[in-house]
């Protein structure tokens, strides 16, 4: 029966992810290396420009996820104010979402974590990073290549309208949720995630 469920999701998907990048292929080159995505979530809208020239592997994925509505319905599980806040992986539970594999770490792209930008969460291995994301809220040197491991972490957009929006993000109350820290009190939902250019 679990053979036959991933067969059925698999079928349902690909239309989803071949229709996406198809949309993306069709679009100008201009278009194809800065593509934008729009968030939807429960404290507004804010849209993102994506770097392909400088991060393709990092867009590829990330775009991927957004085609197959891995996004839609987790959280910003983690904020910190005057850090970061970071969704893309959790369930409103607290539950980790099921991933691809990880990607290949481009954080020595030039493009620097600073406010704004959105970024790839990964473990201590810097070729870990999968779904989840984090927005700058502050001028974060300390992230950028090859600080702080001798990796950094990779940029691969910038928030371009709605910083607004990330600003009340970043003010949200948080707490502890069993093992985890810094979880917003009320969870911020992230409604969807489509493909804007």
């Amino acid at each position: 029966m679990s053979i036959g469920f991933h067969a059925l999701r698999r079928r349902t998907i690909a239309p989803l992810i071949l229709t996406a990048m198809s949309v993306w292929c069709a679009l100008p080159a201009q278009a194809q290396s800065t593509p934008r995505v729009k968030f939807q979530t429960s404290q507004g809208d804010f849209v993102v420009e994506l770097q392909a020239e400088k991060a393709p592997k990092t867009v590829e994925n990330f775009l991927r996820y957004v085609a197959d509505k891995h996004y839609d319905g987790t959280i910003f599980h983690r904020v910190i104010d005057g850090f970061m806040v970071q969704g893309g992986g959790f369930t409103p539970a607290m539950v980790q979402k099921p991933t691809r594999p990880p990607i290949p770490l481009e954080a020595k792209n030039g493009l620097k974590n600073d406010i704004g930008t959105i970024a790839m969460a990964r473990t201590g291995n810097p070729n870990s990073a999968t779904s989840q994301f984090f927005i700058n809220v502050s001028n974060n040197t300390s992230l950028n290549a090859p600080q702080p491991d001798g990796y950094g972490y990779a940029v691969f957009g910038k928030v371009v309208s709605g910083m607004d929006v990330i600003d009340k993000i970043r003010q949200s109350p948080t707490g502890n949720q069993g093992d985890f820290q810094n979880v917003p009190t009320t969870p911020i939902s992230i409604n969807s995630v489509n493909l804007v250019k």
